[in-house]
C-alpha cells in the first residue's frame, strides 16, 4: 500500500516556506557580493586613482607654462570628479554607514543629504534608539530607505518628503513619501526594477510593501516588516526608547 500523500495545502505550505527560505538565502548572497565589490573598488580602484592624482598634481608643479599646468589642474579636477563618484557608488554598495552608525541614523543621513543636494525639505521621524534588530531586517530597511530616497532624487520632483519609522512589539513599520510628481509619470524602467527589487526584498522577509501614488499629487511606500530581535551581540543599540525625534521641516544644512 503506498504512503498517503500529504493535503494539497500542507505542500503548498511547504513549497512557499522553502521558495522564502531560497530568497532569503540568495539576498544574502547578493549582500556579501556588494561588499566584495565596494572592498575591491575601494582598495584597489580607489588607491590607483588617488595614486594618478599625487603625480598630476607632481606635474602640475613641474609645469614649464601656465597654460600647461592649466591643462594639468583641468585633468586633476576631472579626477576627483571621478573620485567622488567611486565614493557614492561604494556607499551605495556597501551598507557601511548602517554598520557604523546604525539603521535610524543611517537613515537620518541619507535623508539629511538629499535635503541638502536638492534643496528639498524634509520631514523625518524616527525613534531616538531602538532595541538590536536581525540584521537581514535592519538591512532590508535600511536598502529599502535608501533606494526610495534615490527614486525621489531622481525621479519625483518634488519639492518635500518624508521619512517615517515606527516599532512595535510585533512589527517595524517604514514610510516615505514625497509630493512630486507620482509613479504614472515615470517610465517603466523608472518606476521598475528600483521597486521590484524593493518588493522581493521584504517578502522574502515575511513582510509587505504597499505604493499608493496619484499623477501630480506624490507617492507613499509603506513597508511592514517583522519585528524580530537580534540574538548575535554585534553593538551597543543602547536604551530602548521608542520616543520620536522630529525633525524640523525647514532645509536640511
Amino acid at each position: 500500500m503506498s504512503p498517503k500523500a500529504p493535503p494539497r495545502r500542507q505542500v503548498a505550505d511547504i513549497a512557499d516556506s522553502d521558495a522564502a527560505e531560497l530568497s532569503r538565502h540568495l539576498l544574502k548572497g547578493e549582500e556579501e557580493e556588494r561588499r566584495r565589490i565596494s572592498r575591491e573598488l575601494h582598495d584597489e580602484t580607489g588607491q590607483t586613482l588617488m595614486v594618478l592624482r599625487f603625480q598630476l598634481e607632481m606635474l602640475a608643479g613641474d609645469a614649464e607654462n601656465p597654460e600647461q599646468a592649466a591643462r594639468v589642474q583641468e585633468s586633476i579636477d576631472v579626477l576627483d570628479r571621478t573620485i567622488e563618484g567611486l565614493r557614492r557608488i561604494i556607499a551605495r554598495l556597501s551598507p557601511r554607514v548602517l554598520e557604523e552608525l546604525g539603521l535610524v541614523a543611517a537613515i537620518r543621513r541619507h535623508a539629511q543629504l538629499l535635503a541638502t543636494q536638492t534643496g528639498m525639505k524634509a520631514r523625518v521621524e524616527l525613534p531616538g534608539k531602538i532595541p538590536p534588530m536581525d540584521h537581514d531586517i535592519e538591512v532590508a530597511l535600511y536598502r529599502s530607505a535608501q533606494e526610495a530616497l534615490q527614486n525621489i532624487s531622481k525621479h519625483s520632483q518634488a519639492r518635500n518628503f518624508a521619512v517615517r519609522l515606527q516599532i512595535t512589539t510585533d512589527k517595524v513599520v517604514l514610510e516615505i513619501e514625497d509630493d512630486g510628481t507620482g509613479l504614472l509619470t515615470r517610465s517603466p524602467h523608472e518606476r521598475g526594477f528600483g521597486l521590484t527589487g524593493m518588493r522581493e526584498r521584504t517578502v522574502a522577509l515575511g513582510g509587505s510593501m504597499t505604493i499608493n501614488s496619484r499623477r501630480g499629487r506624490g507617492t507613499q511606500i509603506r513597508i511592514v516588516l517583522p519585528w524580530i530581535a537580534d540574538q548575535t551581540p554585534r553593538r551597543d543599540a543602547g536604551s530602548t526608547s521608542r520616543s520620536v525625534r522630529r525633525v524640523s521641516t525647514a532645509k536640511a544644512s
